[in-house]
């Protein structure tokens, strides 16, 4: 939680020192209060390190770190509260001192009492908040945590590398390039079977989906197939989903509503006597083979399937002809991988880290996904044994939750992050498992929920793009294959666990019926995965509900009301792949909503209370084929 408490404070503090000059806080005269409240909110930010470290082992400073957090979140929601109220009084009686305005200045008697009660209701609530965080600052608790003075990281902490100066992303080990020749030599052997299955098998972040590319993107592969297709098979895989990415794959249009009967026809009738290189990625379930493509690959001249699992038995069940093993990395190839992903050029340059280089790849354990992490981790440090050792000695007793040394070397590279960045990468863990995610789009979710920090000279979307790029270059994101310019990223399954491990008491991803009015009152940001046709949210009769973000997951033709009517809080509404016809009036009541995403949906129409959505940055209509009129 302080992981994410961290963050959040980062944030609140940064907003409410530019928010105290804006001028129409100015005007509703609660700059003091507000000075207030950032002064005890970076009175707080120096010990939360500490309450962390304790917070597993007391429960009291757990309970401590958990009714700040739902202060901090209040804080950020009123400010919002405060510059929509204060814009409007601006606007309503325009100040003739530009930046040196105060409550009432400038304005007639009559205007300033009718705009007392805006400017009261404003005030009330940060006196309410103030004394909330007083009392948390004041807490006997609070006296027993050690002060950190350690400056608080606003930004990127190294220099920002673009994709052209990037260490190619998929840089691997001897062992690897050794293993993807034999096994491009061994495709190439049955190019000519009807139909030819492999195997690859190894635990998570060995480097299985990396050596899989590397036989994919073989130029001799490529030139002895006529079609090539990659898809990704998650967990929990939809089975009408996954065989329209296999379509979208091949370059196959596929209508709405479509059956999975229907998709294998489609895709048999396009296969049919053509040779076919599949791959498919992490999987965790045999039937997707057996019983969903099976069918249709009977009908290829040529097919050859490659398959990638952590589970030797789902191989047997899909009845491959020949498995390949995936080790953990031998150590020297561990080190070697570990100052190669450093852009060091040659072993030398390292020699004297050689002993606490191989010592963090065993703490690594030896996993080349974790190497990589902690590669770029140390990167941005000095090259010299003190710091390395440093960074070593943090491995010991980091963080509780973790499940292992891997895990915790991952943690380590995420907790060397900005404020900032660990939010955007958190964020990420939203996506479902295997999703594409898309620069474009992740940044504007960034941007809309508050992630990213104004610079002067300098657009948020360009800022928010720095933000994604070091993701990528720190290893944490992964560029997809073949996206220009490394548009496309994916999340690897390890350190996405790690997110929502870290993020686990606000985000949540999966069916929302099953959350209870007790969860649902700490979340903040939702992803739904609809199995029915209606998204059916639970009963919340009594529930204070505060997500700020809701992402749904294609499958669900209509939304419930109650979606806008009780979550008021929502800077961010995804509703995109649904056949959602209409949005309710009161949606004009969402005014935290920065982003509505409505792409691909059944609207028809879009209601006039819009256009009081004065925070609105980002209304998404594409492929709205039934939208025949926008509000006046």
């Amino acid at each position: 939680m302080a992981a994410v408490l961290a963050s959040l404070l980062g944030s609140c503090a940064s907003k409410l020192k530019d928010i105290i000059i804006d001028e129409a806080i100015l005007i509703l005269g609660v700059e003091k209060e507000l000075t207030k409240l950032l002064r005890r909110v970076e009175l707080i930010q120096c010990c939360i390190n500490d309450a962390e470290k304790r917070r597993t082992k007391e429960q009291a400073v757990n309970n401590w770190l958990g009714q700040l957090r739902d202060v901090i979140y209040d804080v950020d929601e009123i400010l919002d509260v405060a510059r929509c109220k204060g814009s409007k009084l601006l606007a309503d009686h325009p100040s003739p001192s530009s930046g040196k305005s105060v409550a009432c200045k400038g304005l007639s008697v009559s205007s300033c009492f009718c705009n007392i009660v805006p400017r009261r209701d404003v005030a009330v609530r940060i006196r309410s908040l103030n004394k909330k965080i007083e009392n948390i600052a004041n807490d006997k608790i609070f006296s027993t945590f050690n002060s950190s003075t350690q400056p608080t990281r606003n930004g990127p902490t190294s220099k920002l590398i673009r994709s052209s100066n990037l260490v190619e992303p998929n840089l691997v080990g001897k062992e690897i390039i050794h293993s993807s020749r034999k096994l491009v030599d061994l495709v190439l052997a049955h190019k000519e079977y009807k139909s030819y299955k492999l195997g690859i098998v190894g635990t998570g972040g060995v480097g299985k989906t990396t050596l899989a590319q590397k036989i994919y993107n073989d130029q001799k592969i490529k030139g002895s197939f006529k079609i090539h297709a990659w898809i990704s098979v998650s967990q929990d895989y939809n089975g009408v989903t996954l065989l329209k990415e296999v379509l979208r794959n091949i370059g196959v249009h596929h209508e709405q509503g479509e059956t999975i009967a229907e998709l294998q026809r489609k895709l048999a009738e396009t296969i049919e006597g053509k040779s076919l290189f599949l791959v498919l990625d992490d999987v965790w379930h045999s039937n997707v083979w057996t019983d969903l493509l099976r069918p249709a690959f009977h009908e290829t001249s040529v097919g050859i399937i490659l398959v990638t699992t952590r589970d030797y038995q789902i191989t047997k069940r899909i009845g491959v002809d020949h498995t390949h093993q995936v080790h953990l990395m031998a150590v020297e190839v561990g080190w070697e991988l570990l100052w190669k992903s450093m852009n060091i050029e040659e072993e030398k340059e390292v020699q004297n880290l050689r002993k606490t280089g191989i010592e963090t790849v065993h703490k690594c354990g030896c996993l080349p996904l974790a190497i990589k992490v902690t590669a770029s981790a140390l990167s941005s440090k000095e090259l010299t044994e003190n710091e390395w050792k440093r960074y070593l000695t943090r491995f010991i007793g980091s963080q509780s939750i973790l499940l292992d040394e891997t895990e915790e070397a991952l943690y380590l590279s995420y907790d060397e992050l900005a404020h900032r960045l660990k939010q955007c990468f958190l964020y990420c863990a939203l996506y479902v498992e295997d999703s594409v995610i898309e620069r474009d789009e992740v940044t504007w979710l960034w941007i809309s929920e508050g992630f990213i920090e104004e610079q002067q000279g300098q657009l948020l979307e360009d800022m928010a793009e720095e933000y994604y790029y070091e993701l990528i270059h720190r290893n944490l994101l992964q560029p997809e294959m073949l996206s220009f310019d490394q548009a496309e990223c994916k999340m690897h399954d390890l350190l996405r666990q790690l997110a929502l491990n870290i993020s686990r008491e606000e985000c949540f991803v999966g069916d929302v019926e099953l959350l209870s009015g007790e969860n649902m009152s700490k979340l903040r940001r939702i992803t739904a995965v609809i199995k029915k046709d209606m998204l059916v949210l639970p009963r919340l009769d009594k529930v204070d509900i505060k997500v700020r973000t809701f992402l749904t997951i294609e499958g669900a033709t209509r939304i419930e009301d109650t979606l806008f009517k009780r979550f008021l809080l929502l800077r961010v509404l995804v509703l995109n792949y649904t056949l959602v016809q209409s949005i309710p009036g009161y949606i004009g009541k969402l005014i935290h909503l920065r982003l509505l995403n409505l792409n691909y949906t059944g609207i028809s129409c879009l209601p006039e209370s819009i256009g009081s959505l004065k925070n609105l940055q980002v209304l998404s209509l594409r492929w709205c084929d039934d939208l025949h009129s926008l509000w006046q």
